[in-house]
């Protein structure tokens, strides 16, 4: 794949000297899926904002499809379109009406068809003549979805796009993306729901203090980072850990009738069968046990936790 937006050295500094972001650099590649995620005021909005050429950086460039977003703005703002984390439509205007005008925004000839497959895939469709001010919280944001996709973007930008949305309404949103995708729109998100991240992105951003941590491949993480865990159901109630198992650290459970055992996969050894042999030794009886993979979240908090 190639890169569809390239990003080189970007930083910002607000005027209080607050820093926003700091040297960050990227190619996002077309077609693909990247999920920026990080804790509340890490930056991601701001990276967001600088990308869409909204909020003029302090240093760095940023090229969409060969476009500088500061030198060449029409262009490549053509090619984006952005669903951002404030509702901001016009409350009085008509859901259809919203989104042919922004469509006519960015010099596009109208397409009535293209408005009514948007509406329709957005379930939009039987609201077309409602006032938005009229919608409820989550059919606003579907509406600016649609407003975003009005002047047929080849990058989309979604910033926390399923908050305040119902479950079934974020799965009808999340099959739209895999829709875009499949047709060929880079899709950029930020998202505090990380399991939407694990399940949609081919690649994981985190930034955190306006520093890009890491960029890598979802399988990719998942494999080097995500570790496994071994579940242990134990016969007996334990209130504590024993002293002599320390080095393992192992996690006990609240009500002290199960333990987790934290392991690399890939490690020559995992340390398991010492463990069992020093459970047994402790007289601690172990009724059922299991592995799992580490998800997402975990690796997120814990590389959010090392960089404090």
């Amino acid at each position: 794949m190639s890169a569809i937006i390239s990003i080189r050295n970007l930083s910002k500094t607000f005027d209080d000297g607050t820093v926003a972001l700091s040297n960050v650099s990227l190619d996002i590649q077309k077609g693909e899926i990247l999920a920026l995620l990080g804790p509340n005021g890490a930056g991601k909005t701001t990276f967001i904002s600088m990308v869409c050429g909204l909020v003029r950086a302090t240093s760095g460039v940023v090229t969409v499809d060969g476009h500088d977003i500061g030198s060449d703005f029409r262009a490549a703002r053509r090619l984006i379109g952005l669903v951002p984390q404030e509702i901001t439509i016009e409350p009085f205007e008509k859901v259809i009406r919203t989104t042919r005008f922004s469509r006519g925004l960015f010099g596009k000839p109208p397409n009535e068809k293209h408005i009514e497959q948007i509406l329709r895939s957005l379930s939009l469709w039987d609201k077309r003549n409602s006032r938005n001010v009229d919608l409820s919280g989550g059919m606003k944001r579907r509406v600016l979805i649609a407003k975003a996709l009005s002047h047929e973007p080849r990058i989309l930008f979604l910033d926390e796009p399923t908050a305040g949305v119902d479950v079934s309404l974020r799965k009808n949103m999340w099959d739209l993306v895999r829709r875009l995708r499949d047709d060929g729109v880079t899709i950029i998100l930020t998202t505090h729901y990380i399991d939407e991240a694990e399940e949609m992105a081919d690649r994981i951003g985190i930034i955190n203090k306006g520093k890009l941590q890491l960029v890598e491949q979802k399988d990719v993480l998942m494999k080097q980072l995500g570790g496994k865990q071994l579940n242990l159901e134990l016969k007996t109630k334990l209130v504590a850990v024993p002293t002599e198992l320390g080095s393992y650290k192992l996690n006990l459970s609240e009500d002290g009738m199960s333990m987790v055992f934290d392991y690399d996969a890939q490690a020559g050894r995992t340390g398991i069968t010492r463990l069992l042999a020093d459970l047994a030794a402790a007289g601690i009886s172990v009724r059922d046990l299991d592995t799992s993979q580490r998800s997402l979240e975990q690796i997120f908090l814990t590389l959010v936790e090392e960089s404090r």
